[in-house]
Formats: C-alpha cells, sequence, structure tokens
C-alpha cells in the first residue's frame, strides 16, 4: 500500500508517531496538574486508548483508530472523530474544531475547573 493509498496520506508510522505524540502531551498535561494540585484526574491507557476518569467519576477516553488514521474522543458531549490536517493538527472531521482545544473544553466542563488546557 503507497502513502497515497491510506486513509490519511500518512504511512502506519506517521500515524503511530502522531497518535504517540497526542497521548503523551495528554499525560504530560495530567501529570503536571497533579503534581501542581490543580485537578485529580486519574489516566488509564491500554495500546491506543486513553481514558481519563475526573472527580465526579465521569470519564473522557481518548482512542486511537489505525485502519481509518483517526484520533477518537469519548466525551458527556458526544464522540468526535479527527484527522491529522496538513499544519500537523487533528482536526475534527465535522465541525473542523482542533482536538487539544475541544478536549480541554470537555474536560473543564466535565471536571468543574475551568482552563484547563492540554
Amino acid at each position: 500500500m503507497s502513502i497515497l493509498d491510506t486513509p490519511s496520506g500518512l504511512t502506519d508510522a506517521q500515524y503511530d508517531a502522531a497518535i504517540q505524540a497526542a497521548l503523551a502531551r495528554i499525560e504530560r498535561a495530567v501529570d503536571k496538574w497533579l503534581e501542581d494540585d490543580v485537578i485529580d484526574i486519574d489516566t488509564a491507557r491500554s495500546g491506543g486508548m486513553l481514558t481519563l476518569t475526573l472527580p465526579n467519576r465521569s470519564q473522557l477516553i481518548v482512542n486511537a483508530q489505525p485502519p481509518l488514521h483517526e484520533l477518537w474522543l469519548a466525551a458527556r458531549r458526544g464522540g468526535f472523530h479527527f484527522k491529522l490536517n496538513s499544519a500537523g493538527q487533528w482536526q475534527d472531521t465535522r465541525s473542523g474544531e482542533e482536538f487539544f482545544a475541544l478536549l480541554s473544553s470537555c474536560a473543564s466542563e466535565q471536571g468543574g475547573k475551568p482552563g484547563l488546557a492540554f
């Protein structure tokens, strides 16, 4: 399969590197919040899936979708699908919203803590 035949125009290795970077960025932010006593969020990672459990026991689930070269987010607001754009940002396939902006908004909303930013 050539790069042109993949869903995103990326190789599988490029997609995997982008996913790993996104998940690591989320984990670093949560670790910093815990360190600074901002909010107590538990994380659980299994392969390409990262579950964030907020103090009120609600969850945000970030999940890699390798066959589609997408990144998915499940939140109280709903489910969202993101593709990596040419600028290197994960962009919602319906609204065009950037992944980390939406994740930050959902975390702030569900965690009852305004201003959380990944």
